[in-house]
């Protein structure tokens, strides 16, 4: 192959201009590994040291008292020479025990010099469920109405100028902080219609507060759907709802679960809404222990987001807190992304279903 004439028009030349994007090009590819490297030391963190509270090298290999009961206030003591941890419960009925031997045995009831620290020992069961209800209520509610404003913009409502501002303003709700929600939140349902702090104020405060996000993606998704697919079915003498319902929205579905996506990750991780309008710092009784059914909507729960804050800020850090803090941030990830991953799967399938 023949050496490239230097003076042909269409040979590389090093210039001034080249040198700088080069360089511009560079400082964004490090500064995109930088962010990926900084997002893998968290996550990394996060999970050698939360899993050394979530796993145990014995069987059953997972720490099942963590994860299935309640949080309680952790006692560290020494009895007998040996230091001992143990639990509010366990520890009420060690001192029980060991006072009515002393008793039996004719001798004063042992004293116990202990060490307090709150919400270290027990587990983050009601958390978990708290949780998974928050979330699961609050993305039904907002994917309901969001799919139903979507199509209504999209296949009902005419290009006037009010149409567009109402467009334009749930964009601009898209961006309003989560604390303003929680504060509409709580002046509307908690104290306007009386709701209190309960499962169905977060829900709807929650719902809001990524509706935005969930209305986009939708109207978005509806409009990717051929027109043929719509005048195909109306030259076929089909209503328009009967459009909509069988000729748009099963492909427009794969669509519409991205948004369910980008919602759960915004509603699962936040605590300003929820503190406000749902969840409460300790609750003895899970949502479904209720003499009523309605109770189970008009009540509080405890929830991940809200008992990482309280554990983190709010009580006095040492080591047995911060095997609390870890430990819960890893199970919340891991909720996070098994309900994520459940919408990343069905959006698949969908798409594979329906394809045109």
């Amino acid at each position: 192959m023949p050496a490239p004439v230097p003076n042909h028009p269409f040979v590389t030349r090093s210039s001034r201009g080249r040198l700088i994007e080069g360089a511009v090009f560079w400082l964004m590819r490090l500064a995109t590994y930088f962010v990926l490297v900084c997002g893998l030391c968290v996550l990394g963190d996060i999970f050698l040291k939360g899993g050394r509270t979530v796993f145990q090298a014995e069987f059953p290999y997972v720490n099942v008292p963590f994860l299935t009961q309640a949080p309680e206030t952790l006692y560290v003591f020494e009895h007998e020479g040996q230091k001992m941890q143990l639990g509010d419960r366990d520890f009420r009925a060690f001192r029980e025990a060991a006072t009515a031997k002393a008793k039996a045995a004719g001798q004063p009831a042992p004293q116990f010099r202990t060490e307090s620290y709150v919400y270290s020992a027990g587990g983050i069961w009601p958390c978990i469920v708290g949780t998974v209800l928050l979330v699961v209520g609050s993305m039904s509610i907002a994917l309901i109405l969001g799919v139903a404003s979507a199509i209504y913009l999209n296949e009902y409502a005419k290009d006037t100028p009010g149409v567009r501002a109402i467009r334009l303003a749930i964009l601009n709700l898209a961006g309003v902080p989560s604390i303003v929600f929680g504060l509409f939140g709580f002046g509307l349902f908690v104290i306007f219609l009386d709701w209190n702090v309960s499962l169905l104020a977060g829900w709807f405060t929650l719902a809001f507060m990524v509706l935005p996000v969930v209305i986009t993606a939708s109207e978005e998704a509806l409009k990717a759907v051929p027109k043929g697919f719509r005048e195909g079915s109306l030259a076929l003498g089909a209503t328009k709802w009967q459009t909509i319902r069988k000729n748009v929205l099963p492909y427009a579905l794969p669509g519409i679960l991205t948004s369910s996506i980008l919602g759960i990750a915004r509603v699962a991780g936040e605590t300003a809404p929820i503190m406000f309008t749902a969840a409460y710092v300790v609750r003895d009784k899970l949502p479904w222990e209720v003499e009523k059914v309605s109770d189970f909507f008009f009540q509080g729960v405890m929830a991940l987001p809200y008992h990482i804050y309280v554990v983190s800020s709010k009580i006095p850090q040492n080591e047995y807190t911060a095997r609390v803090q870890y430990g819960t941030a890893f199970v919340f990830l891991f909720i996070v992304a098994v309900i994520a991953l459940s919408s990343i799967l069905l959006r698949n399938h969908l798409r594979r279903r329906y394809q045109w």
